[in-house]
């Protein structure tokens, strides 16, 4: 009996310490060594296919496999097919793609707001490389992921928030910097169009 209530104390340690974890940082040293070379981009980070179907699939997986897959993309030129309509984007919140709706009827024809890609930050990719990402999941349905990437020689730092809408983890806001995010840019446009 004595071993067993041991045992339980010892299991609840260990989960109480892992539960306390910040998330887990990727480096490129830390990443190559630890999958190798097969899918690794020069940053040593792996970029999986690159494929949106890749980032639907990886959606499931967690917060981190989700943005992996997601800067995968650019790594790999780009992403290809063709694009949801404004505000039906499945990689985004429920939240931000009726934002995103919002800001498109409101421009009623004219350039919107968002006239850029918000995951890079860019209207226009060059060759992509992503430096380095760390990602901390709050709980069960809400994580933060911090990006550095370098698009066509220009370096920058990218904050997602997730949200996990049924079994898929999707974008629900992103800021680059000390800039005003996405979702705050695009609530005022909301409420100005009242």
């Amino acid at each position: 009996m004595r071993s067993i209530s041991g045992l339980v104390l010892l299991s609840a340690a260990a989960l109480a310490l892992s539960a306390c974890s910040s998330g887990d940082e990727v480096t490129p040293e830390a990443d190559a060594s630890a999958s190798g070379s097969a899918g690794v981009a020069t940053t040593g980070l792996p970029v999986g296919s690159g494929t949106r179907e890749a980032v639907y699939a990886a959606q499931s997986e967690g917060p981190e496999p989700f943005v992996r897959a997601l800067y995968a993309q650019y790594v790999a030129g780009g992403p290809k097919g063709e694009q949801p309509a404004p505000g039906q984007e499945p990689l985004y919140s429920r939240t931000l793609n009726a934002l995103i709706g919002a800001d498109f009827r409101a421009a009623n024809g004219e350039v919107p707001n968002l006239n850029y890609d918000p995951i890079c930050g860019c209207q226009d990719q060059g060759v992509f490389t992503l430096d380095s990402m760390a990602v901390a999941q709050a709980d069960v349905n809400t994580a933060q992921a911090t990006v550095l990437f370098t698009n066509a020689g220009e370096q920058k730092d990218a904050t997602l928030k997730l949200v996990r809408e049924g079994v898929n983890w999707k974008v629900d806001d992103i800021a680059f910097g000390t800039e005003e995010s996405l979702h705050d840019m695009l609530m005022k446009v909301a409420e100005a169009a009242g």
